[in-house]
């Protein structure tokens, strides 16, 4: 087994990367719907068994006052201790009694007892009451014992009754049984139901763009691992969108660089021997600048200086590569002289129809880095020969002119050339390393590096304008802010 199939068997086992069914969406979502749906079962159940406690003293009521006019019509006092009995056993009571004009009659009994528990006026009784009652007769009853009362039907009579509780409790505790089943199965039926739903329409879409982010993770580079987005209007579907099109940037700037890595081993490999051929050339500038040929003595000092620069900007390559770019060192500068030390190191030929204008005063000043200005506007001109030496037009004006001017403490250095402009592929990828070249064949790298530049001094460097026949690059860098501290403190010693 290779060590790429190896992690990604270690990937895949690891928990803290998987999620069991036990601990998934899935589960909790179940458990805690059931748990909601019996929670509300026990808020309906209260008043549920309330009402029935009532119903079924009602229903007792009912039927005594049923009775209570037979025996009134027959004289209960006739009846005998056996068929008084039977009657109160057939409705579970001891007592019944009717009151009529202020005035009460025990009708039958078959014991007085001691003492009544409680008395409940089904005509008058709330609903907090009668759930009250209800929780009491659960948890205490039993053993009570009850006197109900109140009017039945449209008779204008009162009927007592007394009744022990302990029937009713049964009752009540069968009542309580049923609903709690009914109950069960309910929230189970429901949460089966919510679960299959909120399952097929969030927790299967979330469960796949959760696999899709660790198989990504593990093969990057692999376009098989970008999640394929379901065609929804809803958040989900934006996520699965938004998700495809962060791994496709994701995995379009690992290739970027990657090809920056690939690069800088490249530059390392042959930095060696390019330092020992620079060396050699160096060695033969040397000598001939001990030539006393006035052409000779002129060129020399610029071979030179072009040779040095060859050597850093082999270094700066391979910084680049390894994204380490150093902080500038500034100080103020001569802006002339950095664009006449461009004009000569692009060589630019006279039969080649290019001609060159440095219009930057010879008085005006920058603050900035020398080194890293000058590769600044090296890499912006030369873009700029390079797209006018393309023109095939014989007619054409290839110009171009650097100016500067200062608005405060910024300095604003303009590159303008009257070549063919930028194409559309390029300005939508500005300063982007090899996305942004303007001509085929190119790398952008040299204006993913004269960006990063310019930004490292606080600056910004920005497209002006871009069209057939004038293009229009601006490099805005400010002045270093003045430390009080120094300030004070070069001013004391000066005092």
């Amino acid at each position: 087994m290779s060590d790429r199939q190896i992690g990604e068997v270690k990937d895949t086992a690891d928990p803290a990367r998987t999620v069991s069914l036990a601990r998934g969406l899935s589960a909790k979502l179940l458990v805690l719907t059931a748990c909601f749906v019996l929670i509300a079962e026990v808020l309906i159940f209260v008043p549920s068994v309330a009402n029935f406690r009532l119903g079924w003293l009602e229903e007792r009521l009912g039927t005594a006052a049923a009775l209570s006019v037979i025996l009134v019509e027959e004289d209960a006092n006739s009846l005998s201790r056996q068929v008084q009995d039977d009657v109160l056993m057939a409705i579970g009571a001891k007592a019944i009694a009717v009151r009529d004009d202020g005035m009460s009659r025990l009708l039958v009994v078959t014991e007085v007892p001691p003492e009544v528990d409680e008395h409940i006026d089904l005509g008058n009784t709330s609903l907090f009451e009668a759930m009250t009652g209800a929780v009491d007769t659960l948890v205490y009853g039993g053993n009570r014992v009850l006197r109900v009362f109140g009017e039945v039907g449209d008779s204008n009579k009162e009927f007592e009754l007394i009744i022990p509780d302990s029937r009713l409790r049964m009752a009540m505790l069968t009542y309580s049984r049923n609903v709690a089943l009914f109950s069960l199965l309910i929230a189970l039926v429901t949460a089966t139901l919510v679960f299959y739903t909120i399952d097929r329409i969030m927790i299967r879409p979330v469960r796949a763009m959760t696999r899709s982010m660790l198989d990504f993770s593990r093969q990057p580079d692999d376009p098989g691992r970008i999640i394929r987005p379901e065609d929804r209007g809803d958040e989900i579907g934006v996520a699965e969108r938004e998700l495809a099109e962060m791994q496709t940037r994701l995995q379009k700037t690992l290739g970027e660089q990657k090809h920056l890595a690939d690069l800088g081993l490249a530059v390392s490999k042959i930095n060696h021997d390019m330092r020992n051929i620079l060396a050699s050339a160096q060695l033969m500038s040397d000598r001939l600048g001990t030539v006393k040929d006035p052409t000779v003595q002129v060129l020399a000092p610029r071979l030179l200086r072009a040779l040095d620069r060859a050597v850093s900007y082999s270094e700066g390559v391979l910084a680049y590569g390894r994204t380490q770019e150093p902080p500038p060192a500034r100080r103020r500068l001569r802006l002339r002289q950095v664009v006449d030390e461009v004009h000569n190191l692009l060589g630019i030929e006279p039969e080649s129809g290019i001609e060159f204008v440095n219009g930057v005063d010879a008085a005006f000043e920058v603050d900035a880095d020398a080194e890293q200005l000058f590769r600044i506007l090296t890499n912006l001109c030369r873009n700029a020969v390079q797209a006018m030496t393309a023109e095939t037009e014989a007619a054409a004006v290839n110009r171009l002119s650097v100016t500067a001017e200062r608005q405060g403490s910024v300095s604003r250095i303009l590159v303008t050339d009257t070549g063919p402009g930028l194409p559309k592929k390029a300005r939508e990828n500005l300063f982007a390393a090899f996305r942004g070249a303007a001509r085929s064949g190119g790398t952008g790298l040299g204006l993913a590096i004269a960006h990063e530049l310019v930004r490292a001094h606080g600056g910004s460097l920005e497209l002006v304008e871009s069209m057939g026949g004038r293009t229009v690059f601006s490099v805005t860098i400010p002045d270093q802010p003045v430390k009080l501290d120094e300030a004070r403190g070069g001013l004391r010693r000066h005092g």
